[in-house]
């Protein structure tokens, strides 16, 4: 099923302008408010629409350091929507890809963002392969995925023609869209809605306000004060953090715990040559490896019609490294002074190296840390879940924060 909405190009770029435009408006002024967002990416932008919409009389502002939103981890994904056949069953990961799943195809829909439901097979090749493809699929099942069966290798020749296996996972619910237009569309509405976004802010200190430091009043109605490396101030009663890849660096600004730890990973794809793109439909995935904690190379259907093929996952040399060779020494030294397993996508660390697969969220004591609440790892599928993760994360800061 294609959602048409003329060129998913276009429609990215006319929402990037608006957001452009609108927040170089509001960066001409400082401000107080209740709610700083800090983060632009896609965890950030629905937790702060979610937020909005649920309390239209506060005032809320989202910073962000690029010129744009959206650049980094949702810019750069597969642009997969996943549907939940992975997690355990019960488990917050399986409730909220599965709820998260049904919400952004209701969204995107809604708002004529393009996205196609092309689904996706989990092919087994070796006999081996299929007690844990069966596992999947009632795994699947109890997750309340919708649409799952098995099919045989005539099934699969049916659905992939150019596909061989002897047994798979057919999932015609899973579709791809391109997150950043989703991210961006979420940015809007946050606009829309009254919201403050302010571009170019890169946070370098979190801090309490002085009484006398700009009235007593002020000092103690937005106690906090968030400046930026170009010397911004914005004030605020509450913090929320989604820093994605700089998570671990704003706890510590803000005073709070270093754990978990981020260490970067790039996935790394190949692309079809273009006049080979007939041989894939939709998604193609292998039955995953227990002995690994990521879902194997895969075949990924784009939206600009392109086929991908991977990822792989190596340590990045810098966090926001997406080319072979861009290098940040802190980055590195940061890295490789961590211990972590080796030959594993690694993001959140603990401290004993263990990758970090639950959600996490921090805060601190005191007059700084009680009024701050980090989002420490929103793992995958954090995009299809997006929307599911801002209801929680919205429930979080209205239990912590007494909104």
């Amino acid at each position: 099923m294609i959602r048409p909405f003329g060129c998913g190009t276009l429609y990215a770029q006319l929402l990037s302008q608006r957001s452009r435009s609108t927040a170089c408006r509001a960066a001409l002024h400082s401000g107080s408010f209740d709610v700083a967002i800090i983060g632009g990416g896609i965890v950030g932008l629905a937790s702060a629409r979610e937020l909005i919409l649920r309390h239209p009389n506060l005032r809320f502002t989202l910073l962000e350091k690029e010129k744009e939103l959206a650049l980094h981890q949702t810019g750069h994904n597969s642009g997969v929507i996943h549907t939940g056949i992975y997690y355990t069953p019960g488990s917050l990961k399986a409730q909220l890809c599965v709820r998260g799943a049904m919400l952004t195809y209701q969204y995107c829909q809604k708002k004529g963002v393009p996205y196609k439901r092309c689904g996706k097979l989990i092919v087994a090749v070796e006999r081996e392969e299929i007690p844990r493809l069966k596992a999947l699929y009632e795994r699947g099942l109890k997750n309340n995925v919708q649409d799952l069966r098995l099919i045989d290798s005539k099934g699969i020749r049916e659905k992939e023609p150019y596909c061989r296996g002897i047994m798979a996972l057919d999932s015609p619910y899973t579709g791809i869209v391109d997150w950043r237009v989703v991210a961006l569309a979420y940015g809007s509405d946050f606009q829309d809605a009254g919201g403050t976004v302010l571009t170019d802010f890169e946070a370098s200190d979190i801090s309490t306000a002085a009484e006398s430091s700009g009235g007593g009043a002020e000092g103690l109605k937005h106690p906090i004060v968030i400046r930026s490396v170009q010397g911004q101030e914005v004030r605020c009663r509450f913090v929320l953090a989604c820093g994605g890849l700089y998570s671990d660096r704003l706890s510590e600004m803000s005073g709070c715990s270093s754990e978990p730890r981020i260490v970067p990973f790039r996935g790394d794809y190949l692309v079809l040559k273009p006049e080979k793109n007939y041989l894939v439909r939709g998604n193609i995935y292998p039955v995953p490896n227990p002995r690994f904690p990521f879902l194997g190379v895969h075949f990924t259907p784009r939206m600009d019609g392109s086929i991908w093929l991977g990822p792989n996952a190596v340590l990045a040399l810098k966090r926001e490294g997406y080319k072979l060779f861009d290098f940040d020494a802190q980055d590195v030294i940061s890295a490789l002074s961590y211990r972590g397993p080796s030959g594993v996508r690694a993001q959140a660390l603990d401290a004993e190296g263990n990758l970090v697969d639950d959600f996490v969220f921090d805060g601190g004591q005191g007059e700084l840390g009680s009024r701050v609440l980090h989002v420490r790892n929103a793992p995958s599928p954090a995009a299809s879940s997006s929307l599911a993760i801002a209801e929680m994360i919205a429930d979080e800061l209205e239990k912590r924060f007494e909104l």
